[in-house]
């Protein structure tokens, strides 16, 4: 059985409070949060208020993924408002080893996010540190896209990357997720989906969820 973070980006943010109930009880993983600053993606989502507000309502663990500049800036802001794990880009950490120790040091799990065009072997140095790996499956910025077909060779590569290393990170992959591709991306060796899109669009989200664990 594989997991699923479900991402509440794809929410009517008009009835966050019922999303979150939903994810309540549900069998989702986590609670998943696409932070995104408008300067490396080019889209803005939300910030620490209306983290604050889903903490409040989530029962399910709170997993990040900040796509945006300078992440290091916010880091303990991001364990007060309870995240418990926080993902930050490849791409905008040129510091990624001290980044992610600094995340652990923090109390969070600590994990890396790879944009579709940046190679698993970038990680060779680094992947020591992280206790998850994301594999963007879609180019970061927007939900609804179509999955990538080549992140199931990335993903199969970060996979056989991890067991010659010995190490226990998780792989999550993230875009374009949905019934249709679930098993495959399992098989190849991902062990949390992120939905977003696929479940808010269905008619009954809970069941959608079940569809894809």
């Amino acid at each position: 059985m594989g997991k699923v973070a479900v991402s509440v980006l794809s929410s009517d943010l008009g009835y966050l409070a019922d999303s979150c109930r939903m994810i309540n009880r549900s069998q989702a993983w986590s609670l998943h949060l696409d932070v995104m600053d408008g300067v490396f993606v080019p889209n803005l989502s939300y910030g620490f208020p209306v983290i604050e507000a889903i903490s409040h309502y989530s029962e399910k663990p709170m997993d990040a993924h900040l796509m945006t500049v300078e992440p290091s800036r916010y880091y303990q802001r991001y364990k007060d408002l309870g995240v418990s794990w926080l993902t930050v880009h490849y791409e905008t950490c040129p510091h990624l080893n001290r980044d992610l120790q600094e995340i652990r040091r923090l109390g969070m799990k600590a994990g890396v996010a790879l944009n579709p065009s940046t190679s698993v072997f970038l990680l060779e140095q680094a992947v020591h540190y992280a206790d998850l790996v994301i594999v963007m499956s879609v180019n970061p910025g927007f939900g609804g896209q179509k999955f990538i077909p080549e992140s199931l060779e990335k993903i199969d590569r970060l996979s056989r990357m991890r067991k010659e290393k010995g190490l226990g990170f998780l792989i999550q992959v993230d875009g374009g997720v949905n019934a249709n591709n679930a098993r495959i991306l399992y098989e190849k060796g991902a062990d949390i989906l992120v939905a977003g899109n696929y479940v808010f669009s269905s008619e009954d989200p809970v069941a959608a969820i079940d569809a894809i664990i």
